[in-house]
């Protein structure tokens, strides 16, 4: 039985098997102009976690438009009036432009409903946590949408 844990081991080792998301940020997209509009940590994430660079002097003619917000909803109440629990929304719209002619536009749109705390900084910090949550799974979708 051994021996043929360690076959398929070494089978397995040996296959040049690699993570999906090996090498994300190899890729370096250069565009003529980047406008961000909206939530700024989040468009800076995304910014930096696709590698994209601004370069004017560029051959590429083509521009990249990130509009991004975050809403925080209060989804329902207990008997008291008390907030019992939320809801985190992130909506992403991502649009490359090439001489004024829109050549990719995709949205994303991510939720998450979570229980209130009694303690407000724990909140506070549970809801950054879910931000940040989000937007690495808003991220990880563009990264696999650019590469198609």
């Amino acid at each position: 039985m051994r021996k043929i844990l360690i076959l398929i081991f070494f089978f397995i080792t040996g296959c040049g098997y690699q993570p999906i998301y090996v090498g994300e940020n190899t890729k370096n997209y250069i565009f003529k102009k980047i406008t961000l509009v909206g939530n700024n940590k989040i468009n800076r994430s995304i910014v930096s976690a696709l590698n994209l660079k601004e370069d004017k002097t560029s051959e590429n003619k083509e521009e990249v438009i990130i509009n991004s917000s975050i809403d925080i909803f209060e989804t329902s109440k207990n008997s008291k009036g008390q907030v019992a629990s939320y809801r985190t929304s992130i909506k992403l719209n991502f649009k490359i432009k090439n001489n004024e002619k829109i050549v990719k536009n995709k949205s994303f749109m991510k939720n998450f409903s979570y229980n209130n705390k009694k303690n407000k900084f724990e909140l506070v910090e549970y809801q950054k946590d879910v931000e940040n949550s989000l937007t690495r799974k808003i991220i990880e979708e563009l990264i696999i949408d650019l590469n198609l």
